[in-house]
């Protein structure tokens, strides 16, 4: 019985249950809102998607309160049902008023408001000012400011508004007090830092922030170091852990990089195979830069790559790819490469996209480019528009990256630029050796209206020295890669040169030129100037007192340059040879033709030990009439150092004046190279030896001395890029000279700017 009696509880409790949980739904007749102020009714029922005259389950009412509260409209939300009316209980959050930011010095309330999410009439949330307090914090470490802190305030105002105070104490930036390395044989500790860019804080890099700390900076510095060691023949290297460390009172950041160096390699084998049966290998051979039995380093084989890339697309071949195969014998310490030649994908050129040219016109840029929207993709001339593109001296960075698209056979060409101050207005004051004190006023702009003109105007006032000018260039004239400009100057000479009389010139001069081809240059100028001398001493040579004293000099120039440099900027590699016409007598009173060839090379040979070789030499010829000597070639200060300025040079033997030659010659072989200080600094160390000699005055007389022996001197000298301006030190001796030759043992230069 007792049995029977549980069993009949059950099916009613069954009964019971499943008919609560089968419910169907609850009928809506009405909803009314309670508690709303600004926020509409007709906005709040779009949030719940409840209608009245309709019947919901639990699970939707349940929804639509979830819904209200995800809006982020409401501070607090409450559904109740009273029979067939649902009344919903809000409290509205409030509107922020203003948004102010204290005690921020290093970032501007113009960089922190913009990634703030609360803002001026917009709705006030806890999340939301979380988040924001945060950010401003993330914004403070990305600047070096571990140590910062950051107080929100909320102020309440009438009508359900507020004002958010975001109080910063900024505190000092983090700086890093010392990096170390561990593992590390082969090279010591301040050539690795020299390596990366971080730095440790020194009291004299008040000038850059490489000493704060910086978390994506501590990713590129590992890269750095592992491109250092593959250059440099360390195949096996790695880099076991990169750890920075925060002291306590969060102002000092120690790293350590922990490095596994391995083995240094040489070249074993080389070669080069293909999938095209047309190609010349031996051809393609004579590209590779290095050779077996050569340390080995990623750079070289970078760098032929590079080579076969371009001499491919010489030979017709646009869609190539190669690549490098590197075995490595562990036992031998040997690197095996193979080149592997095979055709690449067919990919074009999509969108090209310029980012961070606030001020130049994205066609200053394009126009640099020798790639455009439809080419066939090819990474040489990629790397030739970047190097194109960072030769107008505009930009402080260039980066040309190739981007994927939406279509595969497709990609697009991404220009991220860091613009430059291209503007000066200075006001200057120095001293040099060939002028003594000057001052100098000047303006100039050289990407004007963000065309890429140059504008210039300048004052120029020493001792023996004035000049005023002004001119104008455009490097796309009539929307053509054809230069066009003009300068007009006027130029006053007191014994300049150590000379026996005054010179004073006015002129114009016109100029255009073009691209031959892509490394080949012309120039011509035309050039119109009156010249007169006054004020000669009558101690002065009588070949000196035979001169005319006004003269009007018509002439054209014209120049043509093959440049391989790698740079026009800051060249390290490479060569470039000039040849220089010049013909006057195009009306005017002189009459000559001068013909000048020089040349220059450089090389780097180890990390920044730049060797420069150059050489210039020179021929002039009268045309039906005696050349005056104020025309002739003279030789010294900068164009033969250990000279004086104009120091070198045929002269009378009674009274030394200089008479000038119609033939010269100057060498020069000059290194430039680290000398331990930080590369903050900027200064380099240089030792060079100039020579040259200039003869045939074509005066006649026992008191004409003319020799074309050589002149030469040895020296030592600093470079140092100042934020001042350039400071050049030269300090020489000399080894071959004439008797009547005038020598200086120190030149240099110095012009500082406010």
């Amino acid at each position: 019985m007792s049995n029977f009696i549980r069993f009949i509880f059950a099916l009613v409790f069954l009964a019971t249950f499943e008919g609560k949980g089968l419910q169907a739904s609850t009928l809506i007749q009405d909803i009314q809102i309670q508690g709303n102020q600004r926020i509409e009714k007709e906005t709040i029922l779009a949030q719940i998607d409840l209608l009245p005259g309709k019947a919901y389950t639990q699970e939707e009412i349940d929804q639509a309160l979830k819904n209200l509260f995800a809006s982020g409209l409401f501070a607090d939300a409450r559904l109740e049902l009273k029979g067939s009316i649902l009344l919903i209980h809000i409290k509205e959050n409030p509107i922020v008023n203003q948004v102010v930011i204290e005690g921020n010095d290093k970032l501007s309330d113009e960089i922190l408001k913009g990634e703030l999410q609360l803002r001026p009439r917009q709705v006030y949330t806890l999340t939301r000012l979380r988040n924001d307090t945060q950010r401003i914090q993330d914004l403070y470490r990305l600047k070096g400011h571990f140590a910062a802190v950051v107080t929100p305030h909320i102020i309440k105002r009438e009508q359900n508004r507020v004002d958010i105070v975001f109080d910063v104490k900024e505190g000092h930036a983090t700086v890093v007090r010392k990096i170390f390395f561990i593992g590390n044989k082969k090279f010591s500790e301040s050539k690795l830092e020299s390596t990366i860019q971080t730095k440790e804080t020194r009291w004299y890099r008040f000038f850059t922030s490489d000493d704060i700390f910086d978390s994506d900076r501590l990713s590129y510095d590992k890269e750095l170091l592992r491109k250092f060691y593959l250059e440099h023949g360390y195949a096996d290297f790695q880099i076991k852990s990169a750890v920075a460390e925060l002291t306590p009172d969060r102002e000092e950041f120690f790293i350590t990089f922990t490095l596994e160096e391995g083995e240094r390699y040489h070249v074993g084998d080389v070669k080069i195979t293909s999938d095209f049966k047309d190609i010349d290998i031996k051809t393609l051979e004579k590209k590779i830069s290095f050779s077996t039995g050569d340390w080995y380093s990623n750079k070289d084989v970078e760098n032929t790559i590079n080579l076969l890339v371009d001499e491919l697309g010489n030979l017709g071949y646009a869609f190539v790819d190669v690549q490098p195969q590197v075995q490595k014998d562990t036992e031998q310490h040997l690197v095996n490469i193979t080149f592997l030649i095979q055709e690449g994908p067919k990919v074009y050129i999509n969108n090209i996209h310029i980012i961070g040219n606030d001020r130049t016109d994205d066609e200053v840029i394009r126009r640099e480019l020798e790639l455009h929207e439809g080419d066939a993709f090819n990474s040489n001339k990629l790397k030739h528009s970047e190097k194109r593109v960072k030769d107008l001296g505009f930009f402080k960075k260039v980066a040309l990256t190739k981007q994927p698209s939406d279509t595969p056979d497709k990609a697009d060409i991404k220009i991220e630029i860091e613009e430059d101050r291209t503007g000066e207005l200075s006001f200057g004051g120095g001293f040099s050796t060939a002028d003594g004190p000057l001052a100098d006023i000047r303006f100039a702009e050289h990407n004007f209206r963000g065309k890429g003109q140059d504008l210039r105007a300048g004052i120029t006032y020493a001792k023996h020295r004035q000049e005023y000018s002004f001119g104008l260039t455009e490097p796309y004239f009539l929307n053509r890669e054809l230069m066009a400009g003009f300068d007009i100057y006027r130029v006053t000479r007191t014994r300049y040169l150590d000379a026996s009389y005054d010179q004073q010139i006015h002129g114009l001069s016109l100029l255009t030129g073009y691209m031959l081809s892509e490394n080949l240059s012309q120039l011509w100028t035309y050039t119109i100037q009156s010249d007169n001398v006054t004020n000669l001493k009558q101690s002065a040579s009588r070949f000196l007192r035979a001169q005319p004293r006004n003269s009007v000099m018509s002439g054209i120039g014209h120049t043509l340059t093959y440049d391989r440099r790698d740079s026009k900027i800051d060249p390290t590699s490479g060569y470039s040879i000039s040849l220089n016409n010049e013909i006057t007598g195009l009306g005017g009173s002189i009459k000559y033709f001068k013909n000048q060839l020089s040349g220059a090379h450089f090389y780097t040979f180890y990390d920044d030990w730049i060797l420069e070789t150059s050489a210039r030499y020179g021929v002039m010829v009268g045309l039906g009439k005696k050349t005056r000597i104020a025309d002739r070639y003279i030789l010294g200060g900068d164009t033969l150092r250990g000279f004086s300025p104009g120091g070198v040079s045929p002269r009378d033997k009674t009274t030394k004046d200089a008479l000038g030659g119609h033939k010269f010659y100057s060498g020069t072989i000059e290194l430039t190279f680290p000398i331990g200080l930080p590369n903050e600094f900027g200064v380099k160390g240089a030792a060079f030896s100039d020579v040259g000699s200039t003869w045939q005055s074509k005066e006649k007389g026992p008191e004409v001395f003319d020799n074309r022996k050589m002149r030469a001197a040895v020296g030592f000298g600093l470079r140092w890029k100042s934020p001042m301006g350039p400071l050049r030190i030269d300090v020489a001796k000399t080894v071959a000279k004439n008797k009547l030759d005038e020598t200086q043992m120190v030149l240099f230069g110095f012009t500082s700017r406010w």
